[in-house]
């Protein structure tokens, strides 16, 4: 069923387009080599994904700061796998782990394919909870931000999706209107209630495989977008 009167679409970046747990793997093997650390990167990332997730989570929630998000997931990654590693040295390898990680710039399948497609159609923007800094580089070096009119970050706005005040900045800056918009994203949470909030249509990428209302519309792979738009 194609959704009708849509000229813009918003896309979140990280786990929607640019794939973040593959290239944050990478940025940690090549942090690790820098810094001599002797652990096993698979049984490293098993451990620090679910933790990284929650600290986003509070992040979003407003629960920590950046600062508290970028230490607390790898101290308690180091305590679980049981490895003595002084806070200096986190504090080293969170640094970085953020200069390094634009360094990897691995899509998702069918990013480039479907973002040629829209781009033809309709006005694409960015909506991102991530790091400012590295945002941009992101985008710049996994050659898609000529597809973007707008990139709307939380930090620039002073606030993070749900939060209905960065919906409403990025459409300000668009020059869209909710019933004009689409938001498409992986987190039920920022990503497609947040929409909602403001009465933005949404479409989940649902990679995580959670559960989802019947209702809402979800893709498993981003090709599918074209079912709809």
């Amino acid at each position: 069923m194609k959704l009708t009167n849509v000229e813009h679409i918003f896309f979140d970046l990280d786990h929607t387009l640019w794939d973040f747990d593959k290239n944050s793997g990478l940025a940690y093997a090549k942090i690790f080599e820098k810094h001599s650390i002797q652990v096993d990167l698979k049984t490293f990332l098993s451990i620090y994904e679910p933790i990284n997730f929650q600290y986003w989570k509070w992040y979003r929630e407003d629960r920590v700061t950046k600062k508290q998000l970028r230490y607390g997931r790898l101290r308690k990654t180091f305590d679980a796998l049981k490895m003595k590693v002084t806070d200096s040295l986190i504090e080293g390898l969170s640094e970085d782990y953020i200069a390094h990680l634009p360094d990897h710039n691995n899509l998702f399948k069918g990013t480039l394919e479907i973002l040629e497609y829209l781009n033809a159609k309709y006005s694409l923007h960015i909506i991102t909870n991530g790091f400012h800094e590295v945002q941009n580089q992101k985008l710049n070096n996994s050659k898609i931000a000529s597809f973007f009119n707008t990139v709307t970050s939380s930090e620039a706005v002073g606030v993070k999706k749900p939060n209905p005040r960065i919906f409403h900045h990025a459409l300000q800056v668009a020059g869209a209107t909710s019933a004009q918009s689409i938001m498409i994203g992986d987190t039920y949470e920022a990503d497609i209630l947040g929409a909602h909030g403001v009465e933005m249509r949404s479409i989940c990428f649902n990679y995580h495989k959670a559960e989802m209302p019947s209702e809402q519309i979800v893709i498993d792979e981003l090709l599918e977008i074209k079912n709809y738009l």
